[in-house]
């Protein structure tokens, strides 16, 4: 029988923007984590909710765990980058998600990146030399920030401090939330319990199928 796969005691950064996050991108590898055992935190610019996207139509809003400026990264065992175009092109116009980004890649925590979501690495300065995949328009960033792009339905990286898994758009989940659970499952935990409950109950993205989405007030 193969190992169970569990983040149980392990706490995973989500980071997105108060507005542009693909939902799909956020709730699957969120309820992937939850299921593993995981505790996932929505970790983002501001306190408050922030505002989903499905493509370019306003989704559901979720509860922030975490602002970034205040979070302290030696917390966090894991992080998710979830993509959307103007989520990252947010995040790397802020410094304190970008030095929370680079301070998790530095101590070598494994880090979860799809579709856009590679843009907040490559603010960070801390894909030169790594290899991933993305959504195919920002290969040229990629590339001119030093990381070698490929075009695979997910990529794990383990040239550089800790393991880069990616993915390159929604259709890609499946193997990007089952390969980066297992990838989190086997790297090093950060030795630091969070004392804090989360705002969040384990699925976020509670709504029905085919049900119309919450939106922001």
């Amino acid at each position: 029988m193969p190992p169970l796969v569990t983040l149980i005691g392990r706490s995973v950064a989500f980071l997105v923007a108060p507005k542009g996050a693909e939902q799909v991108e956020l709730t699957t590898p969120w309820q992937a984590v939850a299921e593993a055992g995981g505790t996932p935190r929505l970790v983002s610019t501001r306190a408050g909710l922030v505002q989903a996207f499905k493509h370019l139509e306003r989704a559901d809003t979720f509860p922030v765990d975490d602002v970034v400026g205040d979070a302290d990264p030696a917390h966090y065992d894991a992080l998710v980058l979830p993509g959307g175009v103007a989520n990252p092109d947010y995040l790397r116009m802020d410094d304190g998600a970008v030095g929370f980004v680079r301070a998790l890649c530095e101590a070598g925590r494994p880090v979860a990146v799809i579709c856009h979501g590679a843009w907040t690495l490559v603010e960070a300065d801390v894909v030169r030399g790594r290899t991933l995949t993305s959504w195919p328009s920002i290969r040229t960033d990629l590339v001119n920030a030093g990381a070698r792009w490929v075009d695979e339905e997910v990529h794990v990286c383990r040239d550089g401090p800790g393991v880069l898994v990616s993915s390159r758009k929604p259709a890609d989940l499946p193997a990007f939330v089952d390969t980066f659970v297992t990838e989190f499952t086997h790297a090093r935990a950060s030795g630091v319990k969070p004392p804090w409950p989360t705002a969040h109950a384990p699925d976020p993205s509670r709504h029905a199928p085919g049900k119309r989405a919450g939106r922001a007030a």
